[in-house]
Order: C-alpha cells, then sequence, then structure tokens
C-alpha cells in the first residue's frame, strides 16, 4: 500500500513538473485544482503544504522543486491520484518518520491554521496573495470582454453574495468564464510572484 501512495504522489509532481525547473507553490495548485481539476482550490493548497511538510518539494515557495527523481514516472491513461493520498502524503522515503529536509517542516506548519479558518465574509480576506490582485483581475477582464469595470465588478459581487464562500477573485474568474476569456489568460492574471 505504502508503494502505491509513494506511486500516486510521484505521478503528481512528473505531472506538475513536466516542464521542468522550479514552480511557485501557487502554480502548483491551479495545477492540482484548475489544470487537472484533481481537487478543490482550497484543498490544493493544503496537498500543496502536506507535500512540504513530508519532504516531497523542497525550497522556497516561490521556488519549489521535487525532492524525489521522476525519471521514469509513468500515468496510466485515465489515471489520478486518491485526494485522501495527496493530502495526507506518505513520506518519499517509504515510511521513516521524519522527512530529509525537516528544516522547512516549522515555517510550514503556520500557514496551515490560517487557510483552515477562511471566513464566510464577502470581502476579500486579507491572508489570501490573490485577493490583492483583484482590482487588477477586474481591470483586466473589464478590458478584454468590453464590459465596463463597473458591470465587471458587480456581477462579481453578485456571484460572491449568491455563494457566499467563494473569494471575490474567484467570482472574478467566473465572470471571465462567463465572457469565454482564456482562463490561461486569468489564470496569469492572478499570478502572485
Amino acid at each position: 500500500m505504502a508503494s502505491d501512495d509513494i506511486e500516486d504522489i510521484r505521478r503528481v509532481l512528473a505531472i506538475c513538473f513536466r516542464n521542468g525547473g522550479t514552480l511557485d507553490a501557487l502554480d502548483i495548485e491551479r495545477i492540482l485544482s484548475f489544470d487537472m481539476e484533481w481537487v478543490a482550490p482550497d484543498v490544493a493548497e493544503k496537498v500543496v503544504q502536506a507535500l512540504i511538510g513530508k519532504g516531497w518539494l523542497t525550497g522556497e515557495e516561490d521556488a519549489l522543486e521535487p525532492a524525489v527523481s521522476l525519471k521514469d514516472v509513468q500515468s496510466p491513461l485515465g489515471w489520478f491520484p486518491r485526494p485522501s493520498r495527496l493530502l495526507h502524503p506518505a513520506h518519499p522515503d517509504g515510511g521513516q518518520n521524519k522527512p530529509s529536509s525537516s528544516g522547512e517542516k516549522p515555517a510550514v506548519a503556520t500557514p496551515q491554521p490560517a487557510t483552515s479558518k477562511e471566513s464566510t465574509l464577502l470581502v476579500s480576506d486579507s491572508s489570501d496573495p490573490r485577493a490583492k490582485l483583484s482590482h487588477r483581475l477586474s481591470k483586466f477582464i473589464a478590458k478584454s470582454s468590453e464590459l465596463s469595470l463597473d458591470e465587471v465588478e458587480r456581477r462579481a459581487k453578485r456571484k460572491q453574495s449568491a455563494l457566499q464562500y467563494v473569494s471575490i477573485w474567484m467570482c472574478l474568474a467566473l465572470v471571465a468564464r462567463e465572457q469565454n476569456l482564456s482562463m490561461k489568460e486569468i489564470i496569469d492574471a492572478l499570478a502572485v510572484r
């Protein structure tokens, strides 16, 4: 069972890092939630933190890389990971209690409680770095869709009022999707560097 858990994580990392190089934690979250649709966006953040905590990912949060070799990893057609394996990953070494890079674990343990306490307020949560980009995203959507800025914001606020548990930047992404805008551009607009 542990070997299946390890192989699942290796496959996930191989898919995320298929272009090589390092990735920002938010980029990995977007791949897990928006690109591959394996988990919800709020769960994707917890998955990335769990992978860092267990030693699967190393480096700073804006330049993460896999801590294991991804050579010869193959994913069968139609394969997808179990969310429980992503949220509670096995150790990459096959079961030892401490990851090889335990120095990073304390830095990662503190953000998790903050994400689990996300409020249902209609205003953007200031701890979410993407919330700070909502005005920029509004302008981008207005320009691309040829709607007025006020209309884009009105539609986003209406969605937020109806959904209640969603952030303003996600509502703006929904407005962009309604306007048939390229979601790649929206993801790029939400990039936090």
